[in-house]
């Protein structure tokens, strides 16, 4: 791990001393994620409520550059150039590199269709059937731990061999049996598991950033 990355770590555990306890896991979930873009493969998040806002926050960050600006390759700017000449030059130099990572929850047609035509205990399992392969990650977000499509679509992607993390609190609930990594945040409260859910996956997208990509 870069020094630079470890350096954040520390700080954030500096300033987050709750969450002490879960170091090792959290850790291991932004290597796992690092790991799974790095080979190719992508991120999918699902969740509901304020869960399910927290996928597409988690997407947003990835998707473009969070701490780093990500400027794309010269390649790709000597391609858009040879292309398309200074419209292509200027389009090259706005965009960033980005990351693959879906949000389940963002497909209203996909979504409703399913849940009228078949279950809706299962429209993010659909999606994982859908979109995943091994190698990929799968991100199942709920503070109790017992939202049942989220359980639903840990368990289509463990049968897929797609990596799963549970982002949960109280006792872990059913997701945090079945993600193949759970990071149970130490509160009862929704509203405060969902505080220390924005912390520890702000810290999982820097991890994830700063080993990838360069300054």
């Amino acid at each position: 791990m870069k020094e630079k990355t470890t350096a954040f770590i520390d700080e954030f555990f500096a300033r987050h001393t709750e969450l002490e306890g879960l170091r090792g896991q959290i850790v291991q979930a932004g290597e796992l994620l690092a790991e799974t873009f790095a080979s190719g493969g992508k991120l999918l998040l699902c969740g509901n409520g304020g869960s399910c806002a927290d996928c597409d926050h988690i997407a947003g960050e990835l998707l473009k550059g969070f701490m780093l600006r990500r400027p794309v390759s010269a390649g790709f700017k000597e391609k858009m150039n040879a292309l398309y000449g200074e419209a292509g030059e200027e389009i090259a130099s706005k965009l960033q590199q980005g990351l693959p990572a879906i949000s389940l929850a963002g497909h209203a047609a996909a979504i409703s269709a399913f849940a009228n035509d078949v279950d809706p205990s299962l429209v993010y399992a659909q999606q994982v059937l859908a979109y995943g392969k091994e190698g990929d990650a799968l991100i199942g977000i709920s503070t109790s731990g017992n939202a049942v499509n989220v359980a639903a679509a840990v368990k289509t992607a463990n049968a897929l061999g797609i990596r799963t993390i549970g982002l949960t609190g109280r006792d872990g609930g059913d997701l945090g049996r079945l993600a193949r990594l759970s990071l149970i945040m130490p509160e009862r409260e929704t509203y405060r598991i969902q505080e220390q859910h924005i912390a520890v996956y702000h810290l999982l997208c820097t991890i994830v950033e700063y080993e990838l990509f360069d300054e």
